[in-house]
Parts: structure tokens; sequence; C-alpha cells
């Protein structure tokens, strides 16, 4: 009887595994978690299959049709429209740690793990999944994010990739920490800040192109699972679309806290802006 209910829930699991995506199981586990880590994990994970959806599709599915300058208009309402859609999540891990640094995540680091963990399951299985959605109405496969490879022996090689990722990120996350906790548009501010920040990802992605640029450590591996069948063996991947992307964010998070104040990696910094808020009005002489 034991050998027949073995038997048969190792078919089920041989049969899952053939259609799951590679490492995906490590990133289901945090869902198990408490009722709130458990939202969090939902949320991160349908915003990044509703992100990856909408960003990818105009290079694909419109670019072949339309001239360059629609398909931004159209990238931009996309980028707006996976915000509102995905309810305004990081869905970016390099952005998540970045937030921590700065002490916006009420969770800390159970909570960038959750977060991370979400935003990795669904970037494995949107790339497949979009796929299959192409094939069947004969559009073509989405792309990612990648770059011409070059040998992990080739530090100079891989430190001027590695540079593309860190600005571009770094210049993400500074425009994302100024239109969020800076600037105020009045009543319209989400859809102003929202499009500036369409169109700064299209600048960077136009002015980073050398590694895509994915500007997003999930979707600079998840799309290279998806293409070459398994996770990346070679180092500079990982040093590329994750160390350096990472650190750009945390640079990024640490040069707006210099400027506004705030925490940075559990210190207080006062801030630029607030010793020029706060200075002594000097006495006029007698």
């Amino acid at each position: 009887m034991l050998i027949m209910i073995l038997s048969t829930l190792y078919s089920v699991f041989s049969e899952l595994f053939k259609i799951s995506p590679p490492g995906l199981v490590p990133f289901v586990a945090p869902v198990f978690q408490s009722s709130s880590l458990a939202s969090t994990y939902k949320n991160e994970f349908f915003a990044t299959l509703i992100m990856i959806g909408l960003t990818f599709a105009p290079g694909k599915w419109i670019a072949v049709t339309q001239p360059k300058t629609v398909v931004w208009a159209v990238h931009a309402l996309t980028v707006i429209a996976a915000d509102v859609l995905g309810g305004g999540q990081h869905v970016n891990p390099a952005m998540t740690l970045a937030m921590v640094s700065m002490n916006k995540c009420t969770g800390g680091l159970s909570e960038a793990y959750t977060r991370i963990s979400g935003q990795m399951a669904g970037g494995l299985i949107s790339f497949p999944l979009f796929h299959l959605f192409s094939s069947s109405f004969h559009l073509n496969s989405l792309g990612g994010p990648d770059y011409a490879r070059v040998s992990d022996n080739n530090v100079s090689a891989v430190a001027l990739l590695a540079r593309n990722e860190f600005f571009a990120t770094f210049w993400l996350c500074i425009a994302v920490c100024v239109l969020n906790f800076q600037c105020n548009f009045g009543k319209y501010h989400y859809w102003v800040k929202q499009t500036m920040t369409a169109v700064i990802i299209r600048v960077l992605i136009e002015t980073f192109s050398t590694t895509g640029p994915a500007m997003n450590p999930m979707l600079g591996t998840a799309w290279s699972v998806f293409a070459y069948g398994s996770f990346p063996t070679y180092t500079s991947h990982y040093f590329i679309y994750w160390i350096s992307s990472i650190l750009g964010a945390l640079v990024g998070a640490l040069i707006y806290t210099l400027y506004a104040g705030g925490i940075f990696c559990g210190k207080q910094i006062k801030g630029l802006k607030s010793s020029k808020q706060v200075a002594p009005v000097k006495k006029k002489k007698q």
C-alpha cells in the first residue's frame, strides 16, 4: 500500500518537476510563513508576473510594427500600469535591500528575504509562462537582459560590465528615492511621479544598454535560467547582475540619505538638507 502511494506521489512529482522552472522550489518555501509575510510574498510574486508581462511586451510585440517613439510611450504606460496593478511592490531585490538599508521596510531582513523570494519565484515562472502565451498566439517570444559572454578570468571586461549595472541601478535608486520621498506633485502626485519614473527607466535602458540593463538582479537571473535552461555557472553573472547592482542601489541609498537625512544601515544621519534647515541665525552686530 505504501509503495503504491509513494509511486503515485513520485509520478506526480516527476511531472511537476519537468514543467517547473529550475531552482523554483527554494523560493516557494517563504509562502508558508506567518500570514503577514505570506501576504507580502504573494504580493511580490504576482506584481513580478504583471511587471514582466507588461513591461517586456512592447519591445517584442509592438516594436516590430511601430516606430521607436510609440514603443517608448507604450513602455511608459505599461510601467505605470504594472505599478498600479501590482500594488506598488518592489519587484527588485536591489531596491528591496536599499529600502531595508534606509529603514523603509518595517520587517527588516525577514521582510527583505520574503520579498526577494517572491520576486525570484515570480521571475522564474514569468518567462516560461509568457513564452507559452506568445507561442499560442504566434507572437515573438519575450527577451531579457543579457550581455556578450566574457571569461571569468577577464577581470577588466567583467568590471566594465559590472560598472554598467552599478550606475544603472544607482541612478534608478536615486530617482525612486527623490520622486517618492522628496517630491510632491499635489493632487496628481502618483501619476506624475510614476510617469517620471517610467521616463527615467527608459532613459537608463537606452543609456546603459551593454548589459540590458537589468537594473534588477531577479530579471538578470530569471531570464538567464529560462534562456539557457539552468542557473548560470559562471561567477561573472552573479557579480554583474547581483553584486554590482545591489552595490549601486546601496550607494544610491547612502547618497540620498546623506542629502535628506534619515537612517542608513542602522545609523542616524542628519543630512545636508536637514542641516541647512536648522542652521543657526546669525546675530546682528550691535
